[in-house]
């Protein structure tokens, strides 16, 4: 199940089946898929439904009869990924192929911690593959030049978070100092908590200064706030600039499963494996 697929029959039959399963180019690709997002998007209802005590009460086992009917399918589904995939443990440590067992697991976690159902609509984030079964290669492509720009400007963003974590430290301790415990300031992580709050712009109010240098201290804050906001804004915004590129097409590597290739493509831009 590991290895590169031969010319044997069982291998080109693997290969059929990877193709109508991870490709979306294909007429058996989007119907499967488009099938699938439709089973995950009933499944979910499903859950949402069950949360309803009134529902609950009236259809219950009906919705844990289909409930079960869809892990039955998913579970079906992410045996047969594994089956037809070039590397499968590979696939089952990507992003969807964590999202996929994620989607079955609470089903059968349930049988021992009911309360577990409801993680069921995790399953939403599988609805994430409608990007590639309609083909909508320009948000596939945007999506693509937000993911670089953002693994792109990571450094620089979490340079920016350590200083807001400083400048919160700093103005956590001066509220506390300023107003002190008779004004609700019991303590510097209070204080800090006030910070974030009053930097963001949130304004819970479940906190506030009552003495003039500590609304003067708060004043600053907010100011602060203002301008912080637009600080990783322009960080990204800058990176999604220099990863802007030609258009992609849907294709999937068959080895490393990855998309976003280019329309001329003849091997995969992560893993170098031929597409």
């Amino acid at each position: 199940m590991t290895d590169r697929p031969t010319s044997t029959p069982r291998a080109a039959w693997r290969e059929q089946l990877r193709i109508v399963i991870f490709e979306a180019d294909t007429a058996p690709g989007k119907t499967f898929d488009v099938a699938l997002l439709l089973a995950i998007s009933l499944s979910i209802l499903a859950v949402m439904l069950e949360s309803v005590r009134q529902i609950e009460q009236a259809y219950g086992a009906e919705l844990r009869a289909v409930e079960w009917l869809f892990t039955g399918l998913f579970t079906v589904e992410y045996v047969l990924r594994l089956i037809c995939v070039h590397r499968a443990t590979r696939y089952a440590r990507s992003f969807f192929g964590i999202v996929d067992l994620l989607a079955i697991l609470p089903s059968f976690i349930s049988l021992a911690l009911p309360g577990s159902r409801s993680l069921l609509v995790l399953r939403g984030i599988r609805l994430l593959r409608i990007f590639r079964v309609f083909k909508l290669v320009r948000f596939l492509g945007e999506a693509n030049v937000l993911r670089t720009a953002l693994v792109a400007s990571r450094h620089k963003v979490m340079v920016f978070l350590g200083t807001v974590l400083v400048l919160v430290v700093i103005l956590g301790t001066a509220i506390y100092i300023v107003e002190g415990s008779e004004n609700g300031f019991t303590s510097i992580p209070r204080g800090m908590y006030w910070a974030i709050v009053t930097m963001t712009t949130v304004g819970y109010g479940d906190l506030t200064p009552q003495t003039v240098p500590g609304q003067m201290l708060a004043s600053l804050v907010m100011i602060i706030g203002y301008g912080i906001i637009a600080i990783p804004t322009g960080i990204v915004t800058a990176e999604i600039v220099s990863a802007s590129r030609g258009d992609i097409t849907t294709r999937s590597c068959p080895d490393c499963l990855s998309e976003g290739h280019q329309p001329n493509a003849r091997y995969c831009k992560d893993c170098g494996a031929e597409l």
